[in-house]
């Protein structure tokens, strides 16, 4: 098996976009995967890769964008999912984790050949990072409880797409092996 890291999209959030109030439900049911997929791959030793939108905050670092989401009024959502020292952080514009970031340079510098992906919206910035791995030939696995959606409907197509065209392995967090 290729060394796995483990990508966490979009997770550093203050919910205040127009589709919030059809998210936080799905992040409410997938927070828990997602949380328990981070420690189990902290404690194996696996790097964890924060890829976040800066929204638009252009002069902002990381523990900014960080601190503004704790003290946003959807923090609980943070919290448990936050980065914390060993994470590495990479901040994005657009859907894609690897659009004009430096992720697939860190990946390469790391020796990661394969990446799973945890996080937000499995329809949007997660169906079109697993489109990106696929084409630079990095092996995908998305668990499906830990990635939180806008639209089901659109979701699971996602999930189907991602497992048909791109060959990403789909499964549930607790079958995820680094």
């Amino acid at each position: 098996m290729r060394k796995s890291a483990l990508v966490v999209i979009d997770m550093v959030n203050t919910y205040d976009h127009p589709d919030a109030d059809r998210l936080i439900p799905s992040v409410r049911k997938t927070l828990p995967a997602m949380k328990e997929l981070i420690e189990r791959a902290r404690a194996e030793g696996v790097d964890v890769i924060y890829v976040n939108d800066n929204f638009g905050r252009w002069r902002s670092h990381h523990d900014e964008i960080l601190d503004m989401a704790l003290s946003g009024p959807h923090a609980e959502l943070v919290e448990p999912v936050r980065p914390d020292k060993t994470s590495l952080f990479v901040l994005k514009a657009r859907h894609s984790v690897f659009f004009q970031t430096p992720l697939e340079y860190l990946l390469t510098q790391y020796g990661i050949g394969r990446i799973v992906l945890c996080g937000q919206v499995t329809e949007q910035c997660v169906l079109y990072s697993a489109l990106d791995a696929h084409i630079r030939h990095l092996t995908v696995a998305v668990p499906r409880d830990a990635v939180a959606h806008i639209h089901g409907d659109l979701a699971d197509a996602a999930l189907r797409m991602m497992e048909r065209n791109m060959g990403a392995e789909i499964c549930d967090a607790a079958d995820i092996r680094f």
